[in-house]
């Protein structure tokens, strides 16, 4: 099958016409609906927006089960090669790609679905784009809905942009970035450069942005699957960042923000199963339209299925972190670290397995039991009943309903006030940097002792291992660590560490082409202008 036949004849593939809740359009296949009545009116272009929403956390049918749109993005390209996540009973099936040998195996599964799957939102955003303005109903709603497809675009192009393209200190004039697609045509279509790629998406969240403004529109506050205006300047805000546009990250992270607030701790240790009052950006869930067994819940969730029924638990947080973190910060109660285990000797195998990382001693399991049932929120189910505690396992994802049912974070307001922290330290505004932490740490009560006067290299440490903390599990320190340069260095249990010893040691910055994913060869089968690039970079490294 041609990839592009999967990517770019969307138009038709994703119309909700009907509801099957209250709060969710449900989409299916429409392949008998002319694009004419798909977008004859303001209606159906709704349901259409929101059959963007839903491809972003449904079973992608050209792949394996387990590829659901974000959910596959965050684990599989996002967490499992990461530096602070650690899944000990998969590490050796997974060593892999947790190692980094996938990105240039073009032929591969994992190196083709990122490009298939975003390549449907793309292709989808662009058919609305098209003919939004063709459709009946108030002007306003029509601005409002082109404005929700740019912003999807431009999120889709980001998102490719971080797995397919080098980071910016290696980008020249030249290196080239993905295929821009920006109407409704399947035929050929070259590689546009990287800076090309970020003009466009700029290009995208500008219009948007101002269609958002003028159409005086907003989606319904619970509504967190489609973007608003919040979205556009968070979308904004990341790719600025990416690109080393610091005050543009700046700007646009403090204009995301507006109307939110980050949440108390009251409701950060509710489970990050439903949104709070600083979810900007989402999917949904309910028991009715779950993905099942293939949903991010059921695998990552402390009370899922796997957790309930399995050895393989729900995944971990890199001890080397939490032993630099503060033991009072409410984030630190979301995770089996070592402080809670006083009086036990973490590194003797008859209190814990020294390969995978679970907890043996009776006295010490009793203690894990203990903690992890005392931070089971109300009307939830008790987490690991599976009996396999690891240490520094999380208790931060829950789910509401069997076997995985939860609302999955994309964006939420901690990560715009850490890019404002970061920008501010990379434009050399260090005390604004500082306040900026002080303000997600300590004003938020996240950590009501929390103070910063660190400066230079100790302060970028503080950011970063704040961002790491924070935003744990939710899909962003692959790339955080790829677009610093930094080297990925695990440590096993016999080096003081929770890594298992397929996955310990070092990833270097330098190797696997930089982490850059190759183009999937099957795009390059089907889109002749990007085959014939393909084939002039194979000659030339042969004789580099």
């Amino acid at each position: 099958m041609k990839l592009n036949n999967i990517l770019m004849a969307s138009v038709s593939t994703i119309l909700a016409l009907s509801s099957c809740s209250e709060d969710f359009l449900e989409t299916a296949p429409t392949d008998s609906i002319t694009p004419e009545l798909v977008y004859s009116n303001t209606n159906n272009v709704k349901a259409a927006v929101n059959g963007i929403a839903y491809m972003m956390r449904r079973q992608q049918s050209a792949f394996s089960q387990g590829f659901c749109g974000e959910n596959a993005i965050i684990s599989i390209f996002n967490e499992y090669p990461s530096q602070e996540f650690r899944y000990n009973q998969m590490a050796q099936g997974w060593k892999p790609i947790m190692n980094g040998e996938y990105y240039t195996r073009n032929s591969s599964t994992y190196c083709t679905y990122p490009w298939a799957y975003y390549y449907q939102i793309v292709a989808q955003a662009n058919a609305i784009i098209a003919n939004v303005d063709k459709a009946e109903g108030k002007q306003d709603d029509k601005d409002f809905y082109k404005a929700q497809a740019l912003t999807f675009r431009a999120y889709a192009f980001t998102k490719l942009l971080e797995i397919y393209t080098p980071r910016w200190t290696d980008v020249k004039d030249d290196t080239k970035g993905v295929v821009l697609r920006l109407d409704e045509s399947l035929g050929d279509h070259p590689l546009s450069t990287v800076k090309e790629c970020y003009d466009q998406i700029y290009t995208d969240l500008d219009e948007a942005i101002a269609l958002f403004t003028s159409s005086e529109t907003d989606r319904e506050i619970t509504d967190i699957w489609v973007p608003n205006i919040n979205v556009a300047h968070g979308v904004y805000a990341r790719a600025a960042l990416h690109k080393q546009d610091y005050p543009k990250a700046l700007e646009n992270a403090k204009l995301a923000q507006k109307d939110y607030k980050l949440m108390s701790n009251s409701e950060y240790i509710a489970g990050f199963a439903t949104p709070t009052s600083e979810w900007l950006f989402g999917s949904y869930d309910s028991p009715e339209e779950t993905t099942y067994y293939w949903s991010f819940g059921k695998q990552f969730s402390c009370n899922g299925n796997d957790a309930t029924k399995t050895k393989y638990g729900a995944g971990a947080i890199e001890k080397e972190l939490t032993d630099r973190m503060p033991v009072n910060d409410v984030r630190m109660s979301l995770f089996l670290t070592a402080d809670k285990f006083e009086g036990f000797d973490l590194t003797d195998k008859t209190v814990m397995n020294q390969t995978y990382g679970y907890i043996v001693s009776d006295d010490a399991w009793d203690v894990a039991r203990e903690y992890c049932n005392s931070m089971t929120p109300v009307g939830y189910n008790k987490p690991y009943q599976s009996g396999y505690y690891y240490l520094g396992a999380q208790l931060k994802f829950w789910v509401f309903d069997t076997p995985g049912v939860s609302y999955v974070p994309f964006m939420r307001v901690s990560e715009m006030v850490l890019i404002e922290a970061e920008a501010n330290y990379f434009i050399g505004n260090e005390s604004d940097a500082q306040a900026a932490l002080v303000y997600l740490n300590a004003e938020s009560g996240r950590n009501p002792e929390y103070t910063c006067d660190k400066t230079g290299d100790d302060l970028f440490q503080e950011i970063v291992d704040y961002r790491e903390l924070e935003l744990w599990g939710e899909g962003f320190n692959w790339y955080d660590i790829k677009r610093w340069g930094r080297d990925i260095v695990r440590k096993s249990f016999a080096e003081g560490g929770n890594c298992h010893v397929a996955t310990a040691g070092e990833v270097k910055a330098n190797e696997h082409d930089q982490w850059t994913w190759r183009i999937p060869e099957l795009e390059t089968l089907y889109n002749g202008a990007v085959r014939i690039k393909s084939e002039l970079i194979t000659q030339q490294n042969l004789f580099m």
